[in-house]
């Protein structure tokens, strides 16, 4: 089991995607409501060397003698990336290790203003930064930021990082009703993508339980009707978790793993984590395909949310 790589994960958008994971649970610069990975623990913007590299680079070269090389090297997590000091380092590595997979970061995109973030990802070849508020007030409803993080400055530093980026930048933007789809936010994130230029905009919205109660995600009437507003051909909408079965990496070995463990008895995200030695994310991609599916549900309980097989016969 290896503690800084996990999956490959089911993806539409990348296929057989192995994670880099160089950030602790649950380090970010931002405590987003609708977090599936839970709630902020440490809220920073501070870069050091959270994970040692060296381990990192001795788990990379371990699982490519073994294993066939994935559609993606993806750097994600429970936590920002670019928070990590050598990211740009384990890149390098990579580019080295196998020039020939291409290396994808998933990032909120919060640290594009510090020129040094934006120069240690030139060497990837897909950038894939948030934006959900392009106004203060939605941003700190929504993502819940530093103080000091303002709309403009952090959209300026993606401006910034594409006119430098010479790979491609798929810009996400997640849909929460109530928190972020007003006129106002919407008008200003129309202005915001035409800014910064994304090769592509893909529309996104709630898939498991966020970190705050009562959370509905965006119907799918409504993410059209923003990507009709936004009126760009390069607007997608992210597909549903029922389709995430159909990508060859989808292993049914992990859904009967996930499904014996909660008929024993209901489990949270954590307890998940621990028996079955699996990280966050990758539980996350198949409770999505479950839940979806009518085989399990999520309920809201004093410890957390807990997932259980749809109509069990006993209780939490």
């Amino acid at each position: 089991m290896y503690k800084h790589l996990f999956g490959p994960v089911p993806s539409r958008r990348l296929g057989m995607s192995l994670g880099v994971d160089l950030i602790p649970h649950k380090i970010c610069s931002l405590n987003c409501v609708y977090c599936e990975c839970g709630a902020t623990t440490s809220l920073t913007h501070e870069r050091k060397e959270y994970v040692p590299v060296d381990e990192v680079y001795s788990e990379l070269k371990d699982f490519f003698k073994t294993n066939p090389d994935p559609d993606y090297l993806t750097f994600s997590g429970a936590g920002e990336p670019t928070l990590h000091k050598h990211i740009g380092e384990v890149i390098a590595f990579l580019k080295e290790l196998r020039p020939e997979i291409p290396v994808a970061v998933l990032t909120n995109g919060t640290l594009f203003g510090d020129p040094l973030v934006r120069k240690e990802l030139m060497l990837a070849d897909l950038v894939l930064p948030s934006l959900d508020a392009a106004t203060d007030l939605d941003l700190r409803r929504i993502n819940r930021p530093r103080r000091e993080l303002k709309a403009s400055g952090y959209i300026k530093g993606l401006i910034e990082f594409r006119r430098e980026f010479k790979g491609e930048i798929w810009l996400e933007i997640l849909i929460l009703p109530g928190y972020n789809d007003g006129e106002e936010n919407l008008m200003a994130l129309k202005e915001a993508i035409r800014k910064i230029n994304p090769d592509r905009i893909q529309l996104n919205t709630l898939d498991r339980p966020g970190t705050v109660e009562g959370l509905l995600p965006a119907r799918m009437s409504q993410l059209q009707e923003i990507a009709s507003f936004f009126d760009l051909d390069k607007v997608e909408i992210i597909a549903p978790p029922e389709e995430r079965n159909q990508v060859k990496s989808y292993r049914t070995d992990v859904e009967s793993a996930i499904l014996e463990t909660i008929a024993r008895r209901p489990c949270t995200l954590a307890d998940l984590e621990k028996i079955l030695g699996l990280h966050i994310n990758e539980i996350n991609k198949y409770l999505g395909v479950l839940e979806e599916a009518g085989k399990l549900e999520s309920v809201q309980q004093e410890r957390g949310v807990f997932y259980q097989v749809r109509n069990p016969d006993s209780s939490i």
